[in-house]
């Protein structure tokens, strides 16, 4: 059980009998009163973020999820297709509400953590940066420098991302998966 003041960004709490992430807390004290954290949480099935204080008095159980590496296999049909870490014979999918935003961000064969609570997944968690070739590039247009251009491409997972001007066709670039922008150029054609 965590006190009030240890319910901190970043733990795992259940609250209604459902996993919530702490997004943000922040502990004061109004006037004579009795001190409070007031907290934003994030249900990590639903996505809904809720705001919520606790008092001196209450506590909050610890969501116990539990992480493990799979491997993304295959887009098929609308089904994400994925294997153990170790033993590409264990094979499963997941729902596609579970992973279709990060399907964007990787490529077969990479290597994801999923979330698991109560045996049952309820999440994954992409790599901070991921590496993708860029497979459609628009030449630039000389004389278009002079307010720091950029240009749409398409990368090899169908990803469309704004880059600079410099980035050309069959560049592999790393992309920061948490904000969707290009961090750096990897390998030039």
């Amino acid at each position: 059980m965590l006190e009030y003041n240890e319910i901190t960004p970043k733990k795992c709490i259940i609250m209604d009998g459902a996993p919530y992430e702490v997004l943000s807390s922040h502990v004061f004290r109004m006037q004579m009163r009795k001190p409070v954290n007031q907290t934003k949480l994030k249900n990590i099935i639903t996505g809904k973020v809720t705001e919520r204080s606790f008092h001196q008095s209450e506590k909050a159980e610890e969501a116990d999820i539990e992480t493990k590496n799979i491997k993304y296999l295959y887009l098929n049909r609308g089904e994400y297709w994925f294997c153990d870490e170790k033993d590409p014979s264990k094979r499963f999918k997941l729902d596609t509400n579970l992973f279709e935003e990060g399907a964007k961000y990787i490529k077969p064969n990479t290597l994801v953590e999923a979330m698991l609570f109560d045996d049952e997944f309820i999440g994954v968690r992409l790599p901070i940066k991921v590496e993708l070739k860029v497979t459609e590039a628009a030449p630039a247009v000389k004389g278009d420098t002079a307010t720091g251009a950029s240009k749409t491409v398409t990368m090899e997972t169908g990803l469309t991302l704004n880059v600079p001007l410099f980035i050309n066709e069959g560049d592999v670039l790393r992309i920061n998966t948490t904000t969707c922008e290009y961090a750096e150029r990897v390998d030039k054609k």
